[in-house]
């Protein structure tokens, strides 16, 4: 049992009756391993064979000169035939061997081994992400509204939407992630001193001003980009002051407050705010010292209300709250104005003006009204946030909305999941500075594209994507599965996310009580693919 639990100890996914069944082929039985029969060599050799994967074997193989190891040049051939790569050199290839080969003789030979080849496939140099968005690789100089912008809902919040802790803690997380918008829900305190919490609910408290220095601290750990103060104001006239000074005081020059000139026909680009943060909130007239303004209150709508909201186009409906000119002398490129119609924006609306939407009405607009929201988001900044219904703090699919060119798609941070991974996924992109060039033809002033679309895009080629599944290894038990059985029975799925026509998923074949899936599987998905025009 020795050999059994120290092979299984240095490769876990190694079934302990298959160690005896090998032990036994080898002559080394239970009673000659108790009288210590087995050498060193020996052990090597057993562990070898059991714990190398035959598909990677195989692919060794299948490129090496003397199938027990490859040389530059056979690695140099395996570059360019099998990963596609170009350009590859031998000193390239020479250098990948000295720094994955684990023997010094392989590394003074310049030969790469199975175990150098192992490492050297499940290191990052192979991940299937393009190493190129590792970094900023997108043209940053356009217009804010011609980027996906990577924004949080409640941000202070830790878990669901009633009784949840806020915590500074969830702004540092948010902000590490990439986060460029983030949500401030801000009430009165005690003593002068704002608190920001969901309010109405059970949810804790935390101070203004605590946020804020997070902020300050952390606003640019992912990227230099700017980020997005939305902020939802429920303060007296007091204490609105109190976070304007808070906010001067803080973050000091970072705070841009330059106003917009009034000529101005598009929003300025990502790299124009360099390291500036941007305040988006209502605003007074310029030549107004006080007066009032419609309160944003997320927590409190519904599509029902937005219904009616758009019947009656009354910028002036729902309640008042007076605005401090202090807070509102901080609002420059983000000013929030309640959305009428897609008509009056064109004929009213400003650049440097947003609207925010709620899941429903926006969902809406997008399948009712698909091409005129994307013209729309080719000017204007929009932002939509989760029904007020999602109380468990649950994500709503950001797909549906970036295919209408929506920008500040806000999510539930703390909830993890298939739609977070969806859109960790897209900011992943450009270096994960937190701004996603959108495709030429959500960009364009003239161009046709509707986000409901089934039928092929006018101009762009429907493409074919080979996946091939070779394996895969360390898979974790499904949820909810018993302690019985050390093995899984797993299988790979791959969905695309996209408009319509794009959307599709395949699913290999399952693999039987194994938690090391050995397979080779060809997935075959069609799509147009309109996302690769981003470069």
């Amino acid at each position: 049992m020795e050999v059994t639990d120290l092979i299984k100890s240095l490769s876990s996914h190694i079934n302990p009756s298959k160690i005896q069944q090998k032990l036994k082929e080898t002559g080394l039985d239970k009673r000659e391993e108790k009288r210590g029969r087995l050498t060193s060599e020996d052990f090597v050799r057993i562990f070898k064979e059991m714990a190398t994967r035959p598909e990677i074997y195989f692919l060794l193989a299948r490129y090496s000169s003397n199938s027990e190891y490859m040389t530059t040049d056979d690695l140099l051939l395996f570059l360019e035939a099998e990963q596609g790569l170009t350009r590859v050199t031998k000193d390239e290839c020479l250098d990948i061997i000295k720094r994955f080969e684990p023997s010094k003789e392989g590394r003074k030979r310049g030969q790469l081994g199975i175990d150098g080849f192992t490492a050297y496939l499940l290191s990052k140099e192979c991940d299937l992400f393009d190493p190129e968005h590792q970094k900023v690789c997108q043209d940053m100089t356009q217009p804010l509204s011609h980027y996906f912008i990577a924004s949080s809902h409640n941000t202070y919040l830790l878990e669901d939407q009633l009784r949840g802790p806020s915590s500074v803690d969830a702004y540092i997380r948010s902000l590490k992630k990439g986060c460029k918008c983030l949500e401030l829900d801000c009430w009165d305190g005690p003593n002068d001193d704002p608190l920001i919490y969901h309010g109405h609910t059970l949810t804790t408290k935390i101070t203004f001003k605590s946020v804020i220095e997070a902020i300050n601290e952390y606003a640019f750990v992912a990227s230099s980009y700017p980020v997005i103060l939305s902020i939802e104001n429920h303060c007296s006239l007091k204490q609105q002051q109190a976070m304007a000074q808070h906010m001067q005081t803080i973050l000091g020059d970072k705070l841009y407050i330059e106003q917009p000139d009034e000529n101005a026909d598009c929003l300025p680009s990502p790299t124009h705010f360099i390291n500036k943060i941007l305040v988006k909130n209502k605003k007074l007239p310029s030549d107004t010292s006080e007066g009032y303004v419609s309160e944003e209150d997320e927590g409190s709508e519904s599509s029902a209300e937005n219904k009616k909201k758009l019947n009656n186009k009354k910028e002036g409906s729902g309640k008042k709250l007076k605005l401090a000119k202090e807070l509102s002398d901080l609002v420059s490129w983000c000013k929030s104005v309640r959305f009428v119609d897609f008509h009056t924006s064109a004929e009213k609306q400003n650049p440097w003006e947003m609207c925010s939407f709620n899941e429903s009405l926006s969902v809406k607009l997008a399948n009712n009204n698909s091409e005129e929201f994307i013209n729309y988001n080719k000017l204007f900044l929009s932002r939509i946030y989760p029904n007020g219904t999602r109380v468990d703090s649950s994500n709503y699919n950001p797909q549906d909305l970036w295919n209408s060119g929506c920008q500040m798609v806000a999510l539930n941070y703390q909830t993890s999941g298939q739609m977070m991974d969806l859109y960790t996924g897209r900011f992943n992109q450009n270096g994960n500075c937190g701004y996603v060039l959108k495709p030429s033809i959500m960009r364009d002033e003239i161009s046709y594209f509707s986000a409901t679309t089934r039928d092929a895009i006018p101009g762009i080629s429907p493409q074919i994507l080979h996946v091939k599944i070779i394996s895969g290894h360390q898979f974790p038990k499904p949820k909810g599965s018993g302690a019985k059985g050390d093995y899984t029975d797993p299988y790979v799925a791959i969905e695309v996310f996209g408009i319509p026509s794009d959307c599709a998923e395949e699913r290999t074949k399952t693999v039987q009580h194994n938690g090391l899936l050995v397979l080779k599987s060809y997935l075959n998905i069609i799509h147009t693919d309109i996302y690769r025009t981003v470069k």
